[in-house]
């Protein structure tokens, strides 16, 4: 059952409010592209969220200090100390940034405090700038084009009307902040579609970004994420601890983007989800500038663009530890930029398109055949097409690891082995033009892979389920390879193979289901069903010669 929220008007449950909230975007989309409404629409989102969750806690104040005994005058001279709201997560939104002095003053018409009169877009903009000044974590990263001339200011007006009847406030801030997350990632999600292809650059289909984190399994330490887009797969990982019963400080986030815009959207991604995430000072292309040089990380999750063939490349770069990467495609850059950043008992998962697996075009084959060698490969996993509404690629995601012996990650030594998961055959069809993973999927995969590993895999961080308690199991189930969807091969039968990582090479072809019925059998059963379909050939045929028959010619 959808959470209920706590609402001023019509919105009673999560689906009507994103429901109420995608048709307030709707109001902008005749007068701007898709991405030009996306910046408008989540600096909205995010301005209504951070007021709503200041009154909030401003009325939990008034009522604590009043049940303590202050008079109304002390109160309010106390109900404006910042750090009683910061401490409890919430940011300081400074009186002409709050929403309610916003809406009341939106139309225009007529001053405010002796000032000339305001249009909306300028007001909108103003409150961007204070809330950034009060919260320094914000800095450079809300949106500040609402009174530019592209954005049509009445149409602006009716916006906020529709977003006064949601109010993203529930029990606490830290159900306010859930709610709106949500929010937040379902406008992702349907951005990324309108923008097809371009969506592609700042959102991974989340079934996707599971596969990653439920495999890995990031508890604590440092997460890295080299090409962040909109912070997706920081945001899974924080869903995995709370699902896990951990705290999100467990994790040390660190990432990096090189769109600009892209950027902002994963600054307000974590500060939405209350995660210090450490995005570097400004936007960056991670070839050209790594942003992180001396940051070793204990989980690598990423989906870095695919096939780029224009990079900043060099081939002196010390990250080519296993061969220079081709001019023409970064996809083996990527893989070892993400090598060279991981800890000695680092582990990471990486999106590719599936040509990464056996290419052997500008020296793609010898890196892959040296980072087998190497044994820093764990899995290769074969994704189902139509994942990915921006793109028909085929797509795997590749596992690494720096240590595979028994130990912490693992109480199977899986030294000089690979797990091949051919999972093309999961999934299930939302629409014509793309298909999701769902939870039994994602499971399946999961659960193969930490059964191969020996490792117990923790309840999964599922949205749209009551949460399960984590069952707690010593002995993980053994591994068993499963014909046509997993097999756990040797370097030695890869370098057979001429070290190409396909899965369907080694999975081989699932088992037929055994027929229980004994073969005379069969055959005198069909031999009868054939033989009576003939005799009802025959009368019908009988039926059809008498009523021709009856027609007068």
């Amino acid at each position: 059952m959808a959470p209920k929220v706590k609402v001023d008007a019509l919105p009673t449950t999560m689906k009507e409010l994103k429901d109420t909230l995608w048709k307030a975007a709707d109001k902008l989309r005749g007068s701007m592209d898709a991405s030009q409404y996306k910046d408008v629409i989540l600096g909205l989102v995010f301005l209504k969220y951070v007021s709503d969750a200041f009154d909030e806690r401003r009325e939990q104040i008034r009522t604590e200090l009043g049940t303590g005994g202050y008079e109304a005058d002390q109160i309010e001279l106390l109900i404006d100390d910042v750090d009683e709201y910061t401490g409890r997560r919430v940011f300081w939104v400074p009186e002409r940034a709050r929403w309610t002095y916003i809406a009341e003053n939106a139309k225009g018409l007529q001053a405010i405090a002796g000032e000339p009169a305001k249009q909306v877009g300028q007001l909108i903009d103003e409150a961007m700038d204070l809330i950034m000044t009060a919260n320094p974590t914000l800095a450079a990263t809300l949106p500040r084009i609402y009174n530019r001339d592209g954005v049509d200011q009445r149409r602006l007006g009716e916006l906020l009307d529709l977003f006064n009847s949601a109010r993203f406030t529930g029990e606490g801030s830290t159900k306010a902040r859930d709610l709106l997350g949500e929010v937040y990632e379902y406008f992702l999600e349907k951005f990324a579609k309108a923008e097809g292809k371009r969506g592609g650059e700042f959102y991974t289909p989340a079934g996707v970004v599971r596969v990653l984190v439920e495999m890995l399994e990031p508890t604590r330490g440092r997460v890295y994420d080299p090409c962040c887009g909109s912070g997706g797969m920081f945001v899974q990982a924080e869903k995995f601890l709370e699902h896990n019963h951990k705290e999100g400080s467990e994790l040390s986030v660190f990432g990096q983007e090189l769109n600009e815009r892209t950027w902002r959207m994963a600054k307000m991604n974590l500060a939405i989800h209350g995660l210090n995430g450490n995005l570097a000072s400004r936007w960056g292309d991670t070839f050209a500038r790594d942003q992180h040089p001396d940051m070793q990380a204990d989980y690598i999750l990423a989906n870095p663009p695919f096939n780029i063939k224009d990079w900043a490349r060099n081939e002196q770069d010390p990250r080519w530890r296993y061969g220079v990467p081709p001019a023409g495609n970064a996809n083996y850059a990527w893989i070892q930029h993400i090598i060279s950043k991981l800890a000695p008992g680092g582990t990471a998962g990486v999106v590719m398109a599936n040509g990464s697996m056996s290419s052997n075009s500008g020296g793609e084959g010898d890196i892959r055949a040296q980072l087998v060698e190497a044994d820093l490969v764990t899995c290769m996993v074969a994704l189902p097409t139509q994942l990915f509404r921006s793109t028909g690629i085929p797509v795997c995601t590749w596992f690494f690891a720096k240590d595979k012996t028994a130990g912490e990650k693992g109480s199977i030594d899986r030294t000089g082995q690979v797990l091949f998961i051919d999972a093309r055959n999961l999934g299930t069809m939302v629409d014509r033009a793309e298909r999701a993973l769902t939870d039994e999927d994602i499971a399946k995969i999961a659960s193969t892979y930490h059964a191969w590993r020996g490792t117990a895999s923790p309840a999964s961080p599922n949205t749209q389920l009551p949460l399960v308690e984590p069952v707690e199991t010593e002995t993980p189930p053994a591994y068993v390879d499963e014909p046509g969807f997993a097999y756990s091969a040797s370097l030695a039968e890869i370098k057979a193979a001429d070290y190409a990582l396909t899965p369907g090479r080694y999975v081989g072809a699932a088992e037929a289901e055994a027929d229980a019925e004994p073969i005379e059998e069969k055959i005198a059963r069909l031999r009868a069903e054939l033989f009576a379909q003939f005799d009802e050939s025959e009368r019908l045929a009988a039926v059809v010669r008498e009523q021709l028959a009856r027609v007068d010619v």
